[in-house]
C-alpha cells in the first residue's frame, strides 16, 4: 500500500472531494483524521471508512477518526493538528477540499452585476483556507521532522477561459501560485507541497449547481451544457471525485515525490485548458 502508516489529517472531509481522497488514502494505508464543520457527517464518513474491513490491516486499530474543524478558523486548526501530533506523534499529509456553494461565490454571475464582497467570498474562503491549513501544517511537520507533504486543491477554472466564474477563478489561480511560493519555503525543511488540478466532476453538488446556473445565464438548456464536459477532453471522459483522489493519493506518496511545486492537471486532457 502506497501509504502503510502515514498520518493524514483531511480538512473540510463533508465535502465530495476530500470524502473520496480520506477513504483512498485509507484504503493505501493512512491513518485519517477526517475533520469538518458538519461533524455528523464527517462522523459518518469516519464510520465507513472503519467499517470495510478491507482498509484495515492486522491490529492496526481504527483508520479514521472525527473532529469537527472549521477550516477557516485559525484556532480550531491549530488545536486539531496538536491532537494529531499528541496521538501520533507525527504528522505525513495535509489536504484541505475546501469549497463554497455556487450560490454563495456568484457562480454564472456577470463580472458586471456581481457584488464585489461576492466576488472576494472564494478568495477568503477558499484561497484564504489552503493558506491557513498549509502554513500550520508546515509548522507542526516541522516540529516533528517527518518531512511530509502538503496537498493543495485547485480547479482547472485557473486556465479555462470561462465567463462568469470571476470569483472562483482568481481563487484558484491564487493557489497555483502560492503553491510554488511554500514549495519554495517549505522545502528548506524537507516539506514536499504540490496541488492538484482537477477539472469538473459532474458527480459533486458544486458542478451540478454550477452549470445549471451558467446555463441559466447562458440561456440554454443545462442538460446541453452538460453534454459539453465529457466532449471537451482529448479522451473524452468525464472525471470522478474517485478518479482525482486515486491522483491524490499517488501524489502524497513516496512514489510521487518528485512532483514538487507542480500544478498536477487531472482532466483527460481537457483541450481548452492552456
Amino acid at each position: 500500500m502506497k501509504l502503510q502508516n502515514k498520518v493524514a489529517a483531511i480538512f473540510a472531509a463533508n465535502g465530495a472531494i476530500a470524502r473520496e481522497v480520506a477513504i483512498e488514502m485509507a484504503k493505501e494505508g493512512a491513518f485519517v483524521y477526517v475533520s469538518g464543520r458538519n461533524l455528523n457527517e464527517v462522523k459518518s464518513l469516519s464510520d465507513e471508512i472503519n467499517a470495510n474491513v478491507d482498509f484495515l490491516s492486522a491490529n492496526s486499530g481504527q483508520r479514521a477518526k472525527t473532529f469537527q474543524v472549521d477550516a477557516t478558523n485559525e484556532n480550531e486548526i491549530e488545536n486539531f493538528l496538536q491532537q494529531i501530533i499528541d496521538k501520533e506523534g507525527k504528522l505525513d499529509i495535509v489536504f484541505n477540499g475546501i469549497g463554497i456553494r455556487a450560490e454563495e461565490g456568484g457562480y454564472g454571475t456577470p463580472s458586471t452585476t456581481l457584488p464585489f464582497e461576492t466576488f472576494m467570498k472564494p478568495l477568503e474562503t477558499v484561497l484564504g483556507s489552503q493558506f491557513l491549513t498549509a502554513r500550520i501544517g508546515a509548522r507542526f511537520i516541522q516540529k516533528t521532522e517527518t518531512k511530509g507533504t502538503i496537498l493543495m486543491l485547485t480547479a482547472s477554472l485557473s486556465r479555462l477561459k470561462a465567463p462568469f466564474m470571476s470569483g472562483i477563478t482568481a481563487a484558484c489561480a491564487g493557489i497555483e501560485g502560492l503553491t510554488r511560493v511554500l514549495a519554495s519555503e517549505f522545502g528548506m525543511s524537507g516539506i514536499k507541497v504540490t496541488c492538484i488540478n482537477p477539472t469538473a466532476m459532474p458527480d459533486t453538488r458544486t458542478i451540478q449547481e454550477t452549470t445549471a446556473q451558467n446555463a441559466k445565464t447562458m440561456g440554454i438548456p443545462a442538460e446541453m451544457m452538460a453534454e459539453q464536459m465529457p466532449k471537451s477532453s482529448l479522451l473524452k471522459s468525464t472525471l470522478s471525485t474517485m478518479g482525482t483522489a486515486k491522483v491524490a493519493a499517488f501524489l502524497v506518496s513516496d512514489a510521487g515525490a518528485a512532483l514538487n511545486s507542480h500544478i498536477v492537471d487531472v482532466d483527460f486532457g481537457t483541450a481548452s485548458v492552456i
